[in-house]
């Protein structure tokens, strides 16, 4: 199991003055293994505090960040290839179409993508697209009132994608999950001819496999 915090669009300090005090005491050193930001963090000290959270943060590059992050990043936790762009690539924006274009160009399973400042989990075109939202709730130009605080955490367990997205709505924290799973090809296994006097084994031993649901925290 590897826990992934999925964040982006914070606008900090120039929209919002810092994160949600409920998400920051959600988010504890030494839980979650790695970080994925869809950019626009703009500022030093807030890279600095996800380092705190996490040392293997990946940062792509947003169109209000002036800094040297790629604009695009691919991970991968075998068998999921994971890639990350802000989003201000896509038109129209947040367009599942030019997402799923995107997803093929990288050969990427699951595409994560920022700057709508809008919560999205979707299946689409043989594709997983995750969408963090904006997880300071910084306001964006396209859009009328104040969009709600949110972050993902993806909890990946070999093919399957679990991911619980955090949104504080009325001043609490309320958690969704939305499940996705790669369709992988059976590899057929490999027969040796075995000598006449070998004996088989009875019984091929088995683990038991990733419990699929688990408890985040």
């Amino acid at each position: 199991m590897v826990l992934v915090l999925v964040i982006g669009d914070l606008h900090i300090p120039h929209r919002v003055h810092d994160l949600p005090a409920k998400f920051k005491k959600l988010l504890v050193p030494g839980k979650i293994q790695q970080i994925l930001c869809t950019g626009n963090l703009c500022d030093r000290e807030t890279y600095e505090y996800l380092r705190t959270v996490s040392p293997d943060v990946h940062v792509v590059r947003g169109d209000y960040d002036e800094s040297s992050f790629p604009l695009s990043v691919t991970v991968t936790h075998s068998p999921i290839r994971i890639g990350i762009v802000h989003g201000h690539q896509c038109i129209p924006t947040g367009d599942l179409d030019s997402l799923s274009s995107i997803a093929r160009q990288m050969d990427v399973d699951v595409l994560i993508s920022g700057h709508t400042h809008t919560f999205q989990a979707v299946e689409y075109d043989n594709h997983f697209f995750v969408n963090p939202g904006s997880a300071s709730g910084a306001w964006v130009g396209a859009y009328n009132g104040e969009p709600t605080p949110s972050f993902a955490l993806m909890d990946i367990q070999g093919p399957v994608v679990v991911t619980y997205v955090y949104q504080l709505i009325e001043g609490e924290v309320r958690v969704e999950k939305i499940e996705w799973r790669k369709e992988v090809e059976p590899v057929a296994p490999k027969v040796q001819e075995q000598p006449k006097s070998a004996a088989l084994p009875q019984s091929i031993p088995t683990s038991p496999g990733p419990q699929v649901g688990q408890s985040v925290w």
